[in-house]
């Protein structure tokens, strides 16, 4: 639970468990309204044993979330979970489903997301290979796209309810009879007008990485990699490829790797690190930025809030194809390095109250 004390007013998403006792509700709205909070928005999410009531509440500034929770509790109710929220948050939730769908029907790299602005999840990840932990709190949610896709959300703040879970899971369906997949190839048009595939990497494809750096110039491979690269090791391509912490995103024109970028967590949950190689006579053809991209929609999907990237003071092209994708962009120098701080969270959907979405990156060799 966030307990800062803002400065300025404050609006809460709360889920409590009250008596089943007629006018127990109101006498809580009641205390609220004697601390001058306003009641935005109320909502009965029905549970085994009974409902939970959803209330969002602006609290006036200098008014700490554990006094709110007090008030419920002297009421005789219970807090289930409590989480910052916005006014723009305050969105009917069959619109933000319907949208939700759209989106992730309009773009397939856009299912994650779309699921984490529906259930309001801290973060929605692609499980690999049947890597589905079990759950019993309620904190974890699971989501089967056909066969061979499955999403697993998270979301500290409360559990999960069944309605939420049903709701989802008729989010799949949809998703399902439209033949969408998370995580399915998508394309691009480069600069030069060629048509670009991006999807992500597979074991496979270790030929096809290999080829890419050995027709990469020297400058090129030390920009990417902070040493003197001359050909790739054997034994780099299954950790590049298939990154313990993290993701790999491929660029392809025809059967070729022209590019390859990565997705790698950190220990801060805000932030995740980026890299990107891109063959150098595709240089400045938009696929850098395409990558970085398709990167920050995974990214915040998966709850980050910036990409970081570390480069060379005097290496531009990663800062540049950064400045020219859809995020918004901080450079600052550190430690001799460039940090590069792709924010991810900036255009954030009605829904997202819990997320905190950022990725940054560049691996630090």
């Amino acid at each position: 639970m966030d307990t800062t004390t803002a400065t300025q007013p404050t609006t809460w998403r709360l889920r409590i468990r009250l008596d089943d006792r007629p006018g127990t509700l109101a006498r809580v709205t009641t205390r609220l309204a004697a601390r001058d909070c306003n009641v935005l928005g109320l909502s009965v999410l029905p549970v085994p044993g009974g409902v939970i009531d959803e209330i969002v509440v602006s609290t006036p500034a200098g008014t700490e979330p554990a006094s709110l929770i007090d008030d419920i509790r002297a009421e005789g109710g219970r807090c289930v979970g409590i989480t910052r929220a916005q006014v723009r948050q305050m969105v009917d939730r069959t619109t933000a489903a319907l949208r939700a769908a759209g989106a992730a029907l309009r773009d397939q790299a856009a299912t994650a997301e779309a699921v984490r602005t529906m259930l309001g999840a801290d973060s929605v990840r692609v499980a690999e290979d049947g890597d589905v932990e079990p759950d019993a709190s309620g904190h974890l949610a699971v989501l089967r796209l056909g066969k061979d896709t499955t999403l697993v959300a998270r979301r500290g703040w409360a559990p999960f309810t069944e309605v939420e879970l049903a709701r989802v899971a008729a989010f799949g369906e949809v998703l399902t009879a439209g033949v969408t997949a998370a995580g399915a190839p998508s394309a691009v048009i480069a600069n030069n007008g060629a048509g670009i595939v991006l999807r992500p990497g597979t074991p496979a494809d270790g030929d096809a990485v290999a080829d890419l750096h050995a027709r990469c110039s020297a400058q090129t491979l030390f920009a990417r990699y902070h040493s003197g690269l001359r050909t790739l090791p054997r034994r780099w391509l299954h950790r590049l490829l298939q990154p313990p912490r993290g993701k790999t995103l491929l660029a392809l024109c025809g059967t070729e790797v022209i590019g390859m970028a990565q997705l790698i967590r950190t220990n801060d949950p805000a932030e995740a690190e980026i890299s990107l190689l891109v063959e150098d006579s595709w240089q400045r053809q938009g696929v850098g930025t395409a990558m970085i991209d398709r990167l920050g929609g995974i990214a915040r999907a998966e709850g980050h809030r910036r990409m970081i990237a570390w480069c060379l003071p005097q290496e531009i092209g990663f800062e540049r194809a950064a400045r020219a994708s859809a995020h918004p962009v901080t450079v600052r120098y550190e430690d001799s390095m460039l940090r590069v701080a792709i924010t991810v969270d900036a255009s954030r959907r009605p829904d997202d109250v819990t997320a905190t979405t950022a990725t940054e990156g560049a691996t630090r060799k």
